[in-house]
């Protein structure tokens, strides 16, 4: 049995996880940690009682999980892995805002025999997506990624808009085309979206989205888009579980659900 911790067990990703998690018959939810759980807590999980803390360091020497998941907010994430790699905690994160200079300095600190593992999206659907585009991207002379999300996420633009972008721009073989931010009008800065690489993307936070992106290409005469849409969470416990499994065959530092797919 692989023994679990999910940190930012009370948020909308992780108690999804932690449902999922339970219910696997290879793993053990140990229990969790949350920024908002008293010192010590008990959190009913299908008629079991998961004990929930406030501080990780405390909840790792009493627990002792082999793999530790990450949900929680851009402003934690490094810190929370700054606490569990040193220990030899297998850690899966899916918490974006991360960069690449974050994912270097953690990488430094990782002990021989542990993993981390970072999915900018956990989605097989998602994670296609972006393949897709990346082998467009060298037909389009233009490319701009739309991304939508729940008005609560924490990061713009989201971490699956940063990689889709990063990917078109390392493919592309000729400059983009379309027009940039010297056309917007003053007073409106923004309209044309943030440059990822120099490729716009623009963030859309509004209630009734769960995470949906669209990647619209274009040529002379003709367009491509090509669109993924997460309607339910349950999208990402696949990939999810995928990672916890995996995650302890790993050394070092891996981004990116296709590394496992494989």
């Amino acid at each position: 049995m692989i023994k679990v911790l999910i940190c930012g067990i009370k948020g909308r990703m992780g108690s999804c996880t932690a449902k999922a998690v339970e219910q696997a018959p290879d793993m053990e939810l140990v229990g969790g940690v949350d920024r908002i759980a008293t010192q010590k807590e008990l959190l009913e999980m299908d008629g079991a009682q998961v004990p929930v803390y406030a501080a990780l360091e405390e909840a790792i020497d009493i627990l002792q999980p082999q793999v530790m998941v990450d949900f929680t907010h851009p402003s934690a994430v490094a810190g929370n892995l700054r606490i569990a790699l040193p220990k030899g905690i297998d850690c899966v994160v899916g918490t974006t805002g991360l960069s690449p200079a974050d994912q270097a300095a953690l990488a430094t600190i990782i002990p021989a025999g542990t993993g981390l593992f970072i999915a900018p999206n956990f989605t097989t659907g998602a994670v296609l997506m972006m393949k897709f585009a990346q082998m467009a991207a060298k037909y389009f002379p233009d490319a701009e990624v739309l991304e939508f999300h729940h008005c609560h996420k924490a990061d713009s633009p989201s971490g699956t808009a940063v990689r889709t972008a990063r990917m078109i721009a390392a493919a592309q073989e000729v400059a983009h085309e379309a027009p940039g931010s010297e056309t917007e009008l003053p007073g409106m800065e923004g309209a044309r979206g943030a440059l990822v690489d120099g490729v716009p993307v623009h963030s859309i936070r509004t209630n009734g989205h769960v995470a949906h992106q669209e990647v619209i290409f274009g040529s002379k005469g003709q367009t491509l888009t090509i669109r993924h849409d997460s309607i339910d969470r349950e999208s990402y416990m696949p990939g999810v579980l995928l990672a916890i499994r995996k995650v302890g065959g790993i050394q070092g530092l891996v981004v990116g659900l296709e590394n496992l797919m494989d």
